[in-house]
């Protein structure tokens, strides 16, 4: 805690932000709509509180497909049957489990004439991550900066899992974009650890997530437009930063970087572009084939960093039946079409091995641009 202590110290600007009321349990999830008093594109969420450990966690129906090798012939109930068997006939004087189909990864204490129930499942795929970044084939320096962290909270019941991913597409001049994009992992990261990690392990944590994530960028914001008045250039990023808490995305997004899910029916980006060819897509006026070759394509009307404040997009997505998440720079979907990112997410269960064929991807289709990837692998149902 103290190593994370001194290496963020010293980061600008906090912002601070209040709960939003938690809408009941079982409640639909609202599509995102803007908050007039804070200009906050914000969702609904359906979840119960995030810290709250008896918050009921989304339904798994992954499908069954694996990567990796089945357990072979014998069912679970047949597993568990014959563990039961086994540990009646060598201890006598040991009843077997009371209730073997309590879930595995409830903490409890044992009784007296109970033994402990060994695992016979198998998980078809872990929660796993990779951030990767290449400088492309015409760019002469790398203005792309990525961030990726899994971790663990203890929580009274069973442990969290959390993970934060970053992908930031600088911009503004030599080493300007690099410094942009630099600042904003690094305000966002701090501002994360030591309002949501710290806190959490010190038993502390009151925040709520929308409200963190939102004034995480708006801080990455200050700090990159405070260095730019200092340093007299226009430099900004984009940023598009994703929260997984147990079964749910928050992410804060600003630019045209971008946020994927890819599920059993295909890729589905998240998150909306904010530049002039996005708007038009959104609008109708043009179709996403001609994106591409659009002379406006890179001409964005939101940045980080380059306006005093700015507008921050939030979207809450409960993971679902989702197998990945993908974020990554235009110097990736402007190379590479979905259909081919599809592909490549379902090619391997390994994120390192994905992100290196997303990233030969791109080089392969031009590499005009610097190529960022951050690959996460979704918890899926155990067999």
């Amino acid at each position: 805690m103290t190593f994370f202590r001194k290496l963020f110290r010293g980061s600008e600007g906090e912002v601070l932000a209040t709960a939003p009321d938690a809408p009941p349990e079982g409640a639909a999830v609202v599509p995102p709509s803007v908050a007039p008093a804070t200009g906050v594109q914000s969702a609904t969420s359906d979840d119960a509180i995030w810290w709250d450990d008896a918050a009921p966690l989304a339904a798994d129906t992954s499908p069954d497909e694996t990567p990796t090798a089945p357990m072979g012939a014998m069912s679970m109930d047949d597993a568990r049957k014959r563990l039961a068997a086994s540990i009646a006939q060598s201890s006598p004087h040991v009843a077997p489990p009371k209730d073997v189909t309590e879930p595995m990864d409830v903490t409890h204490q044992l009784e007296d004439d109970e033994a402990p129930v060994l695992s016979a499942r198998q998980s078809a795929q872990g929660l796993s991550a990779m951030a990767a970044r290449d400088i492309g084939r015409v760019r002469e320096n790398n203005q792309d900066s990525v961030f990726s962290m899994l971790t663990t909270l203890p929580r009274e019941s069973t442990d969290l899992s959390v993970g934060l991913f970053i992908v930031a597409d600088g911009m503004g001049g030599h080493q300007g974009g690099e410094i942009a994009s630099r600042l904003a992992v690094r305000t966002v990261v701090h501002q994360i650890l030591s309002q949501l990690v710290l806190p959490a392990l010190d038993d502390t944590m009151s925040a709520a997530l929308q409200p963190l994530m939102v004034s995480a960028v708006q801080a990455a914001n200050q700090a990159i437009w405070d260095t730019a008045q200092a340093m007299g250039t226009d430099m900004g990023t984009t940023c598009t930063a994703a929260l997984l808490v147990g079964h749910g995305l928050y992410i804060a997004h600003v630019g045209d970087s971008r946020a994927y899910l890819y599920e059993p029916g295909g890729l589905r980006q998240i998150t909306n572009d904010h530049s002039t060819v996005g708007r038009l897509i959104q609008l109708g006026q043009l179709n996403p084939s001609e994106a591409r070759e659009h002379p406006l394509r890179n001409q964005l009307y939101r940045t980080v960093g380059q306006q005093p404040q700015v507008m921050v997009d939030f979207i809450y997505q409960p993971v679902g039946v989702s197998s990945h998440l993908l974020l990554c720079s235009d110097g990736l979907w402007g190379m590479v079409e979905d259909p081919l990112l599809a592909q490549a997410l379902g090619r391997s269960p390994w994120p390192q091995d994905t992100c290196n064929e997303l990233i030969a991807l791109a080089n392969l289709a031009g590499g005009e641009d610097n190529i960022s990837a951050v690959v996460v692998s979704l918890p899926l149902a155990e067999r």
